[in-house]
């Protein structure tokens, strides 16, 4: 899998690899002839006292060596371009992948698993691919032609090759095979330890609130020792690599020396060609070297090519449609789901069954039911985050399963449960609904979501800073920015999911009576936990264990919903809910 990604996205790049090959080859070859041309100078230089055949053959050492460097030079460079641009590539193709998730495909792997994915594993193929460029061409190169250099200079120690280079092979690959599955069980550790992290550091108030350090501590160290413990074993096989190949290296030089001695001795080997073979010899192990120290990357970088091949093999749930149609705009604001039902892969029972309702502009549609009834489930199939698994979602008048996402989405403005904020400024984070908002759209934008007084006590007003996840706020003012953030592209339809749970009582009544002339020509679908906040919706739909099982508006519901009932019950008083 590994090998079919890097023939893909390498594909751009043939042209710089071609350069690297072509370089690598020419160095190599020009480090093979260096020896050779080194025995010339000690049997024929040397050993006739001919200065001038010295001096002309030192001089075309340093010529071929220049060569050699330079050549070996632009091979790195071109190299390491061709490297670091397909991580960058990766890096992108995964970013615009996640993008295209929906939010079953980012709950299947999870937030800190994509972000490992996207880091740390890109970072293993992208080294892999350098020392490729700069290794694992030049060693086959430097091997074979270090056989064949070696063999020209004597024949009578071509046994030691045939007996020293399989050997060798034969024991490095023997410890990569111990090490694949500890790498892949290094990477899942690594995810663990993010994801451990992410939360400690994300939840830090309630750890602190509830005093729950200590055990905190203990779930990390937990996961930091799994992680260490698997590293320690796979650094072990690591480390019995280059003692393997030292050892190898240092018994066949003593082998070279010992029998090329003999061979001097008797007249059958001069001793240039004697330096030689041994110096070829080592060129043949260090190619080995190198191939070994690649072949210690490939496990690692084998997961984790596996692991980034998973996501972008990974195709969301929700399907751009084929033809995409545009909402109707005589129907703008016009929302309705058909027997709407929604289940997630091999699970026991739908998040929602047989869900029907319509709403039109100027009405308002409230939601209310108990914690797992389904209720943020339903609000998120209409900006299709989820696609429903039966029935129709048509805004418009159309499925939205074949309209236009982007004309989709310009006809919502979702608040989300959790209101998250963008690191940049409140200026930033409200023109991210309308990315060409004026001032004055942005503070009657917080006029209406009850944001202008905190804004404007802040230092800079609308560029005082925002901190990631806008935690430099609290829960109820991160609400109202992400309310006023909705409301400034003034959108069809309104989906405001339990976005008032952090406001006090008074600040959400004012605020929905803000909300009532802007959203008037606007369809409003509200997710609450508080009957106050829906009290005066047009249509309430109670859900239980993702079914509607009652519908009306507040006083029809108290007649004749005895789940209503008892959510009003246990919030007001007989006399508030008739009042």
């Amino acid at each position: 899998m590994l090998l079919r990604m890097l023939r893909e996205r390498l594909a751009p790049y043939r042209a710089w690899l071609t350069i690297v090959v072509v370089l690598q080859f020419v160095a190599v070859v020009a480090m093979l002839y260096l020896p050779s041309l080194n025995a010339q100078i000690i049997d024929q230089g040397v050993a006739t006292g001919d200065t001038g055949y010295i001096v002309r053959t030192g001089a075309l050492m340093l010529g071929v060596s220049f060569v050699q460097i330079i050549c070996s030079v632009i091979a790195v460079w071109f190299g390491a371009r061709t490297a670091m641009s397909l991580g960058r590539d990766m890096r992108a193709a995964l970013f615009h992948r996640v993008g295209t998730f929906s939010t079953r495909e980012v709950q299947h792997f999870g937030a800190p698993s994509l972000i490992t994915r996207s880091t740390n594993d890109v970072q293993q193929v992208q080294m892999l691919v350098l020392m490729a460029c700069t290794i694992a061409v030049s060693s086959p190169i430097m091997m074979v032609g270090g056989v064949i250099m070696a063999l020209r200079e004597d024949m009578g120690l071509g046994w030691i090759l045939a007996v020293v280079v399989p050997a060798l092979f034969v024991s490095v690959g023997f410890v990569v095979s111990k090490m694949v599955p500890n790498f892949r069980k290094m990477q899942a550790r690594i995810d663990e330890v993010n994801r451990v992290l992410r939360e400690q550091i994300t939840g830090i108030r309630v750890v602190r609130a509830f005093v729950r350090e200590p055990h905190e501590e203990k779930r990390f160290a937990t996961a930091n020792d799994e992680l260490t413990d698997v590293a320690v074993r796979a650094g072990r096989w690591m480390a019995t690599m280059f003692p393997l190949v030292m050892l190898v290296v240092n018994v066949s030089s003593v082998g070279v020396i010992w029998f090329g001695g003999h061979r001097v001795d008797s007249g059958q080997m001069e001793v240039g060609a004697l330096s030689a073979f041994l110096s070829y010899l080592m060129q043949i192990l260090m190619s080995v070297m190198m191939a070994t120290f690649m072949l210690m990357m490939i496990p690692r970088a084998s997961v984790c090519g596996d692991r980034i091949a998973e996501v972008l093999g990974t195709d969301t749930s929700v399907v751009l449609p084929e033809d995409p149609i545009a909402p109707d705009p005589a129907l703008r604001g016009h929302l309705d789901l058909e027997h709407v039902t929604f289940s997630y892969p091999g699970a026991e029972s739908p998040v929602l069954s047989d869900v029907s309702f319509s709403a039109r502009p100027g009405q308002t549609v409230a939601v209310i039911g108990s914690t797992g009834a389904g209720k943020s489930t339903l609000v998120n199939l209409v900006p299709r985050l989820f696609d429903a698994t039966e029935g129709a979602v048509r805004v418009g008048g159309h499925d939205v399963r074949r309209v236009d996402p982007d004309l989709l989405w310009e006809q919502i403005g979702l608040v989300p449960q959790k209101a998250y904020l963008f690191s940049g400024t409140v200026r930033s984070n409200l023109r991210y609904g309308k990315p060409d908002a004026t001032d004055e759209e942005m503070w009657a934008a917080l006029d209406v979501a009850q944001g202008r007084d905190f804004v404007e006590a802040l230092p800079d007003g609308l560029d005082s800073a925002v901190v990631q996840g806008g935690t430099n706020f609290s829960g109820g003012q991160r609400q109202r920015l992400a309310i006023a953030r909705a409301l400034i592209r003034k959108p069809g339809i309104y989906l405001f999911d339990d976005s008032f749970s952090a406001l006090d009582l008074t600040t959400d009544a004012r605020l929905r009576a803000a909300l009532r002339p802007t959203t008037r020509d606007a369809t409003v679908v509200i997710v609450a936990q508080r009957v106050s906040t829906i009290i005066d919706a047009d249509l309430i739909l109670v859900l239980e264990d993702g079914r509607v099982v009652g519908r009306g508006t507040h006083h029809e519901l108290l007649e004749s919903s005895q789940t209503y009932r008892e959510i009003v019950t246990s919030q007001m008083t007989a006399e508030e809910a008739v009042a």
